[in-house]
């Protein structure tokens, strides 16, 4: 059967966003490339969302989408979901204020909840995003074991700044023999910082993990890593026991970024899936519902560092001689446990309890009806996830394994997919992994089978793309 010839989807998205586009050429005046974020950016515009409900967003031309993004995975129950907006009202009536700026009941009663989950969390800290969290994380490792090199893991990302903003997504020609990895600065002005680039490390691939950790072992002080990487991709169940196994024997700190993880993979996250005891632990999106937040948690020892005393605080005016701030790891934030943020996130985390089952099924069913309607046209479509997030990767091969293999997928037909979804009502960042709420269920699904066999069948051409 031969290819029909369609309409390029960018004709269509151009004529049903048209206000998103004056909106961003607009904004282009303001903010550079009209975003406050780069990751809210995507050729050829972005769409200007004004209003969501529950599993549904609207934008400003009055299209309404099934939302998959959620905030980047963030809204784990939706948008607006009553439990949030009734933990905010309660939160602000019973304290009469927004913010206090002193310790408060709630951070102790919010870390508790965090505990019980993840165990391995022996003593923890909030900050307020989780680029802030994985920054701490770093920090602490290195502070408790006096080395300052860290390792990460190609295509694994843990926030904006100079320590890891490397080998997120580098070309193929760039980032070097598969089993010695690259270093690839993924920004300008990374190059200022050239002698303190990461070890970078071959994920799912443990002999040569193994050979570079134990070559470097001397100046590592941690290794960083994304237990299921993108939130999409699993490591294997030996590569993880191993690495804390051979991280153990050389004294480098394990940090497991959950920070997407956390609440989606399970609800103990990556951890629970493999059984295993990282030394620190990062958290975020989920657990704030809806706001910024972050945890860092990890053994008693470690967290112990950034202890304040009397004479240990960087903002401590008249010690003189006496002051001892260098002694400390110092971590403080204005807005950490925010009062107003710990209720909501224990809101998410009480609803979760009662609803990630459910949340579960809708995803696994929604993957797998996906997958038939690919294998119905003939369209090499694959879902890939744990819990509640997967992603839609364009290939016959079932064996992605990192960003290397994600890298040899046809990207160009899962791009071209998600715009035609975007006009047709379904909602993600182009290219972006899906993250299911509590909110999803039996209409969501039938809008989005249909939109998937709409596409799959009259857009893409369907029977032998490949």
């Amino acid at each position: 059967m031969a290819i029909r010839k369609v309409e390029h989807p960018f004709i269509q998205y151009g004529a049903k966003t048209k206000k998103s586009y004056e909106l961003m050429k607009e904004a282009e005046d303001y903010l550079p490339g009209g975003v406050t974020a780069n990751i809210k950016h995507f050729a050829p515009y972005p769409i200007v969302m004004k209003k969501a409900d529950g599993a549904w967003i609207e934008d400003v031309d009055g299209n309404q989408y099934v939302d998959y993004l959620m905030a980047y995975g963030s809204l784990a129950l939706g948008h607006g979901h009553e439990d949030i907006k009734t933990a905010i009202q309660e939160q602000m009536i019973q304290d009469g204020t927004f913010l206090f700026g002193t310790p408060h009941e709630l951070e102790t009663t919010f870390a508790k909840k965090i505990q019980s989950y993840y165990p391995s969390m022996e003593k923890l800290r909030f900050t307020n995003s989780g680029t802030e969290a994985t920054l701490l994380a770093i920090r602490l490792a290195t502070a408790f074991t006096g080395k300052k090199k860290i390792a990460k893991f190609e295509g694994h990302y843990h926030g904006g700044y100079n320590d890891v903003l490397y080998s997120i997504n580098p070309s193929l020609d760039e980032a070097g023999e598969e089993e010695s990895p690259e270093a690839v600065p993924e920004s300008s002005g990374l190059d200022l910082y050239s002698d303190e680039r990461p070890l970078m490390l071959p994920f799912n691939n443990i002999e040569a993990t193994e050979r570079l950790i134990g070559k470097n072992a001397s100046e590592l002080g941690a290794v960083i890593i994304e237990p299921v990487q993108g939130g999409f991709i699993p490591a294997k169940q030996q590569f993880m026991t191993r690495l804390r196994e051979i991280t153990k024997k050389h004294g480098i700190i394990l940090i497991f970024d959950e920070v997407k993880t956390g609440f989606r993979s399970a609800l103990g996250g990556g951890q629970e899936i493999y059984h295993i005891k990282p030394d620190i632990t990062t958290l975020g999106k989920v657990i704030g519902g809806g706001f910024p937040i972050g945890v860092v948690g990890g053994r008693e020892e470690i967290l112990t560092i950034s202890k304040p005393n009397a004479t240990g605080d960087v903002f401590n005016v008249g010690q003189g001689k006496k002051s001892s701030a260098k002694e400390i790891l110092f971590h403080s934030g204005t807005y950490n446990g925010h009062p107003t943020i710990l209720a909501t996130g224990l809101a998410t985390i009480e609803r979760l309890e009662q609803d990630f089952d459910q949340t579960i099924a809708y995803t696994n069913t929604l993957k797998a009806e996906i997958e038939k309607l690919g294998n119905k046209a003939n369209i090499p479509l694959k879902t890939l996830g744990l819990g509640t997030i997967f992603s839609i990767v364009c290939t016959r091969d079932n064996k992605i394994r990192h960003y290397r293999d994600l890298q040899n997928t046809n990207l160009s037909l899962r791009k071209e997919l998600d715009f035609h979804l975007l006009n047709e009502g379904i909602y993600t960042k182009p290219m972006n992994r899906y993250s299911i709420s509590t909110t999803h269920g039996d209409k969501e699904m039938e809008a989005t089978l249909s939109a998937y066999d709409k596409v799959l069948n009259n857009r893409l051409g369907g029977d032998g793309m490949s």
